[in-house]
């Protein structure tokens, strides 16, 4: 078994200088190069079976990095090749009881090299440091029982061991060396929340290791254990980070350094820094700022000069906390010293953020909460009523950006530098109630730009103007009511107005400005038909939303106050033609103009008595509080509401049959235009909890490098709308955040990582407001509000000062998280082909090797290289995670996140799955705690534009089983479900055209059969049965067929009893009639619960007849248990069923029973050294089981036996899902001259423990990269290769183990494929080269298996045919 994708929590960050950021996941060492932008370049697995914990550089003073493209051209010139030999750097990683030296290489190209064994210590590893007056390559190690090594890493001995005299467990520890071993002090955090402070080498190097030294420093004050401890030697500053959630900042004065410093002899504590919300697990020190991470998912930033203030909080993980903090040197003077902060998660993700050491001491705008407001101090006449920007250009920056006030003396007022001033007043009509919006139009006679604003009244009169030149308003007239609402909508080149007016009729013209003979401007208003809404009780119009449909005719998605969402389609050619027809007497009076400037108003007569019926109608989708924007991206919609929920949803064709039924839903009236569209909701996307009032969307600014910004936007800008304002059917849902109001806080909310992005105490909602910058639609990272509270214009932030914002706020996303905390179900929905691209760009970064060979490595994997399997995970953090991951590369890419659940997802199943060679759609269920159940409905594709899969989601339905008990009648009578019922387990019993039935393991103790109807979006509880009366863990189905073509079905279910149930679901009744059956079977399996099962049938011969049912089970007493059924169908002669069967058998569906008994059980009773969680079948008679022991075993089942076949350490801590399927054939070209050249894949060279013909073979876990241990400049060295493995017993290159045979290619990659019956006896040369020859021609129809496990992150295993026969 290989390795081929590993996500675990990031556990270790290390920045060298200001170029490259190393970070440890598992037991896998990463390099990131920092210039010329953020980007992986190497990987390589390091310490085997130990997490890394530590990375630990010793930089030599010729060590120059490489990376920049200017040194490259500078060594050049001077005839320097970039290819040195001294341009290196030594790294010591540690981790576990292990430490190992890793040589990282910066020259043509970036790699990394194991350079000795794995050095095996007694104790846990808790920090290492380089002597710096070393010249033999000495380490100073720190281990958990409060003592001390010097090891020497080219032998791997300990020289010297020291204990100290108070011999307590330590959770933290800090070494601080200088040249000699006499000069270490070791600062330990113990078990009893204190520090202690002494020196290992205080009686010199050959003194007595018998001897324990004294403690000369105890610093007292945490209430819990002490996790880092980082010490700053210019300030004399050592800080300690605790479980009691508080970080400390000691005085201590001068440690270590020549002679071993003690420091001062009372320490005191200069800060107690509280402001994290769980346990605090890193602490960093720069001169100026503190910087501490934690499990709350928050790095901190405190601020020295003025006692600790919070001025960042960088936030980018999901749930799980931030493991990992490093912080780089920086560049500058100690003044402006501009740093790198990385922080690694939980969640697997690694980020980075740049961070200024003379920021301002208050909070960012990128910081989840703003307290302070600046009042604008609104001087005009009146009480300030609306407030919008005064439009809004794409390099309008914060602090030149305008706002206008309209207030409830009818007069408008416009902020600019500082000052008020009026702009426009309005009649007394417009007193007392206005609405008012405005809008930035471009000009039609050039590129210049100008801003618009529209005034309404109680009178249905509408007060136009540009802001610039307000004389040359217009007026125009919306009927004789009020206007309820106005809308600026783009939609092409043309810009709308729409105004909502009385009885439900939207007016709407279209504006454009130019610039008239006396060079002020000229507004040119052409009026259109009206939109008119259905009857309802609150009749006006709320959002809106201009498309072009290839027909040319604009499409308008609406929204009204009523919570509906509408269609309206433009006019017909006919009515097109009759406007062209009156176009020479479209001139007609002049409206409320003066001064200088004209406007026109032109209006046709018979357009405007004719108004346009919806073609399609949501009604009440977003409840009765009114839909409050709706938004258009990469062709799918999305629309807010004040019912708390995002909904996106499309245009689709409507079926011929239904135009006739959808016209006369709009209450019986047609409209001339001809319907062709209708709206579907896709799936609906919450806020928060307590989070109803949603104002709008915008999408998630891509991470994208800073040179490639501009292009970005120019490509964002385009994807809004199409060629011409066409509306491109792309489908692809885009990552977005929620604006809207939560309690008293205007909160910008992201609903994947369930964090806020920015939060405004402006007092709720009900009150007029404005978001800069908003003029893209996206979020960048920042934002300001204007708001009116109290009769005041208030601002998130002073418009005259632009904000200090230093990067991206969620930092770059060097590797993207999946779960923060535990995965906890995951399922495979199938293998998709990609375009390629991305496979070459990452593997452009991680290969080591010459550019003329990647070439050819590429040609020989281009059609392996393209394949993304898709996968689902559920976990803890109630959410569901579609993945597309590539086994070839590595590399794993987060498609979509769906967070509709509302506890922990506990199990998930595809029941069905439709593919093809770019494109996958499958039907999902997922269930969990409070007995919820979800259906969606996945679309996942490949297209040339975007190197990774797209994937689409559909809610198709959702149950609850509370909810069901609250639509009951006379619920009174019966008892409510248990609130903390969970569902445990899923199996599919049967797939029908119009429905699919589920049966369900419950933790109240019942199995539960459940239809889901795709067509009428619904799940149904068929029966229930609490046969089991205790916890059902785990149900399996089974799916029999006798010889005349009869199919029965088979469910089984266990509980945490030990026992497994049979039941037999084959006749009609027990599926459709709420009267559950009676199990048919009991088998007594485990001593305790069982937590998995997996099921498979075969067939008998025709003189036995019947056939025979397996039922492995794992369980929590560690027991793998498999059960032989003999199942006898109903037609057997000894089966003694009723008469008739002649005609039962001609039935599909026979109603005659199965007879079931026991034949033969047989048990591993410590399969697992802890609960077995989970079990899969990968082939006939071949199990896959995984534990939280780290072990994944594979298991070949015989007739009355069961045979270990191998297994593998997992990196995946506390194990829990477990997906297995077989891959195709491997089809891999024969390079010429007999070389094996394959494609340089992310794990390269893992080996595997594995039992083979019943003879065990330890070889240890290989690692993962571009560097094979044991090996250097690409060939093989059989003396390196034993000593690499630090004295464990390894054969050697030449030998053959049965059946396996090892083949080393030039770069000195090992695989194992099948090779005859070659033994141990034939490993002489001869033998060796005839079974690689036999190797690589079977490697053509080779076929893999794949293991996928899951628990605190994931690991992906390909397991070899050799392994599976």
């Amino acid at each position: 078994m290989e390795t081929a994708a590993l996500v675990a929590p990031v556990t270790a960050l290390q920045f060298i200088q200001e170029a490259f950021l190393l970070s440890g996941e598992g037991p896998v060492l990463t390099v990131y190069s920092l210039q010329p932008r953020p980007k992986a370049c190497a990987s390589l697995s390091v310490l085997q079976h130990c997490r890394i914990h530590g990375i630990r550089p010793r930089i030599p003073s010729a060590f120059r990095p490489q990376s920049s493209a200017t040194e490259t051209l500078e060594k050049e010139k001077d005839g320097l090749s970039s290819t040195s030999e001294s341009n290196f750097c030594d790294l010591a990683v540690f981790g576990g009881k292990a430490v190992r030296l890793v040589r990282l290489h910066d020259g043509e190209h970036l790699h990394l090299e194991i350079m000795g064994p794995l050095m095996q210590l007694q104790d846990w590893a808790l920090d290492v440091r380089w002597l710096s007056g070393d010249k033999h390559s000495l380490l100073c190690v720190a281990v958990a029982h409060n003592s001390a090594l010097l090891l020497d890493v080219n032998t791997g001995n300990v020289l010297v061991q020291r204990s100290c005299l108070e011999g307590c467990l330590l959770y933290s520890a800090l070494l601080l060396v200088h040249e000699s071993w006499v000069d270490t002090v070791l600062v330990g955090g113990t078990v009893f929340n204190q520090l202690v402070v002494w020196k290992p080498g205080g009686g010199g190097e050959s003194s007595d290791s018998d001897h324990k030294a004294p403690v000369e420093r105890r610093l007292l004050g945490h209430s819990g254990v002490i996790f880092n401890i980082c010490y700053l030697q210019e300030k004399g500053w050592l800080a300690s980070a605790s479980d009691d959630r508080s970080v400390r900042v000691w005085g201590v004065g001068a440690l270590g350094g020549p002679g071993g410093e003690c420091g001062d002899l009372n320490p005191t504590c200069l800060r107690v820094l509280y402001g994290h919300q769980a346990r605090v697990f890193s602490v960093r020190l720069s001169p100026g700022k503190v910087f501490s991470a934690g499990e709350d998912g928050a790095c901190l930033v405190w601020d020295w000069a003025r006692g600790g203030t919070v001025v960042r909080t960088l936030k980018g993980h999901r749930a799980g906390g931030v493991r990992a903090l490093a912080i780089s040197e920086g560049t500058g003077n100690e003044a402006t010293r501009e740093r790198w902060v990385a922080t690694g998660g939980a969640d697997g993700g690694v980020r980075l953020w740049r961070v200024d050491e003379s920021e301002e001491t208050k909070e960012k705008m990128e910081d989840a909460v703003t307290e302070k407001l600046t009042d604008l101090k609104f001087t005009g006449q009146g009480m300030p009523k609306v407030v919008c920007k005064a439009g809004e250009d794409t390099n309008t920056s914060w602090s030149q950006c305008k706002f206008v006030v309209c207030t409830d003396q009818g007069i408008v007022y416009q902020y600019s530098d500082g000052q008020w001033e009026a702009v426009w007043q309005g009649t007394p009509e417009f007193q007392s109630y206005c609405v008012m919006e405005t809008i930035t139009i471009s000009r039609k006679d050039s590129t210049a730009k100008a801003n618009l604003c529209a005034v309404g009244n109680l009178s249905g009169s509408i007060q136009l103007f540009p802001i610039s030149h307000p004389q040359s308003g217009i007026l125009l007239t919306a009927g004789t009511g009020k206007i309820h609402s106005l809308i600026w909508q783009e939609g092409g080149k043309s810009v709308y107005l729409l105004a909502s007016g009385a009885e439900g009729l939207v007016y709407r013209w279209c504006v454009e400005v130019k610039l008239n003979e006396n060079c002020s401007l000229s507004l040119s208003v052409n009026s259109l038909p009206s939109f008119l809404l259905p009857p309802c009780a609150k009749r006006w119009l709320t959002a809106s939303l201009c498309l072009r449909s290839t027909s040319e005719e604009a499409l308008w998605v609406c929204g009204d106050r009523r919570g509906s969402l509408l269609l309206f389609q433009e006019g017909g050619k006919s009515e097109q033609t009759r406007g062209d027809e009156d176009e020479d007497d479209e001139e007609a009076e002049e409206n409320g103009s003066s001064g200088d400037g004209t406007s026109e108003m032109t209006e046709k007569k018979e357009v405007r008595d004719f108004t346009l019926q919806p073609l399609s109608c949501l009604f009440g989708v977003h409840g009765k509080q009114g839909v409050t924007s709706v938004y258009e991206y990469q062709g799918l919609l999305y629309s807010t509401g004040r019912d708390g929920c995002v909904r996106v949803f499309r245009l689709r064709p409507t079926p011929p049959g239904k135009v006739e039924e959808s016209r006369k839903n709009n209450n019986g009236r047609t409209s001339k235009n001809s319907g062709g569209f209708q709206l579907e909701v896709l799936r609906v996307q919450r806020a928060c909890k307590g989070m109803e009032w949603l104002e709008r969307v915008l999408i998630l600014k891509p991470e994208i490098p800073e040179e490639e910004e501009e292009k970005e936007e120019v490509a964002l800008e385009e994807s809004f709308r199409g060629e011409d304002g066409k509306l491109e059917n792309k489908g692809r849902e885009s990552r977005f955040v929620i604006l809207g109001f939560h309690a008293v806080h205007f909160v910008v909310w992201d609903p994947v990582k369930q964090e806020r992005l920015l939060a405004v105490p402006c007092g709720g909602g009900h009150r007029s407001w404005s978001l800069w910058p908003s003029h893209k639609g996206v979020w960048p990272g920042y934002g300001a509000l204007v708001f009116i509270k109290q009769g005041a214009v208030l601002a998130s932030q002073s418009p005259g000062q632009g904000p200090s914002w230093a990067g991206r706020a969620g930092g770059w996303g060097l590797r993207e998280g999946v779960h923060g905390r535990g995965i906890g179900c995951v399922c495979r929905l199938g293998r998709i082909r990609g375009t390629g691209d991305e496979i070459q760009t990452r593997m452009t970064e991680n290969t080591s090797v010459g550019k003329d060979k990647f070439k050819d490595e590429v040609r020989g994997v281009e059609r392996e290289a393209q394949q993304w399997e898709i996968v689902v995970t559920g976990g803890e953090d109630t959410s569901l995670t579609v993945l597309a991951v590539h086994p070839n590369s590595g590399s794993v890419k987060v498609l979509s996140v769906i967070t509709d659940h509302i506890s922990s997802v506990r199990t998930v199943t595809v029941v069905e799955s439709e593919s093809q060679s770019q494109s996958l759609s499958a039907l999902l269920v997922s269930a969990g705690g409070r007995a919820q159940m979800q259906c969606y409905r996945l679309v996942i594709g490949c297209d040339s534009q975007t190197p990774a899969p797209s994937c689409q989601v559909i809610q198709v339905a959702s149950h609850r089983l509370d909810e069901q008990w609250e639509r009951r009648r006379n619920r009174h009578k019966t008892v409510k479900m248990d609130p903390e019922t969970r569902y445990m387990s899923i199996a599919v019993v049967r797939e029908k055209t119009d429905c699919v039935l589920l049966a369900l393991a419950c933790s109240d103790g019942a199995v539960r059969l459940f239809s889901v109807s795709e067509v009428k979006r619904q799940i149904d509880l068929l029966w229930e049965t609490f046969y089991h009366q205790r916890c059902v863990l785990s149900v399996a189905t089974c799916s029999l067929e006798d010889g005349k073509g009869n199919r029965y079905k088979l469910l089984f279910s266990a509980a945490t009893d030990g026992k497994i149930a049979v039941w037999d679901l084959t006749a009609a009744s027990s599926l459709s009639t709420g009267t559950p059956p009676i199990p048919c079977l009991d088998i007594p399996a485990h001593q305790s619960g069982v937590n998995s099962l997996a099921v498979w049938a075969k067939k008998l011969g025709q003189e036995e007849g019947g056939c025979l049912v397996t039922v492995a089970s794992g369980g929590d007493d560690g027991q793998l248990t498999v059960s032989t059924i003999r199942v006898q169908y109903p037609e057997d002669g000894n089966a003694g069923g009723s008469s008739g069967l002649s005609q039962i058998s001609l039935q599909t569906q026979p109603q005659s029973q199965l007879h079931l008994h026991l034949r033969s059980q047989a048990q591993v009773p410590l399969a697992h050294s802890a609960p077995l969680t989970a079990l899969e079948l990968l082939s006939p008679q071949l199990l896959v089981s995984t534990s939280s022991d780290h072990r994944v075993c594979m298991w070949r089942v015989c007739s009355t036996e069961i045979s270990h076949r191998g297994a593998l350490y997992s990196h995946v801590a506390d194990a829990a899902g477990l997906a297995v399927w077989e891959g195709q054939a491997v089809e891999e070209e024969e390079e010429e001259g007999g070389g094996d050249e394959k494609g340089t894949t992310w794990f390269e060279s893992e080996q595997e423990i594995a039992i083979w013909g019943g003879r065990g073979s330890q070889k240890g876990l290989g690692r993962m990269g571009k560097t094979v241990e044991g090996k250097t400049g690409g060939r093989f060295n059989k003396d390196e290769k034993t000593a690499d493995k630090g004295g464990e017993p390894v054969e050697a290159a030449s030998e053959t183990v049965d059946p396996i045979c090892k083949m080393s290619d030039e770069k000195g990659d090992e695989t194992v494929s099948e090779c005859g019956n070659e033994t141990e006896a034939d490993s002489g040369g001869e033998a060796e080269r005839s079974c690689k020859t036999s190797c690589e021609r079977k490697k053509k129809r080779e076929k893999t298996g794949w293991l996928l496990v899951c628990g605190q992150g994931f690991q992906l295993l390909q397991v070899r045919n050799t392994e599976m026969d």
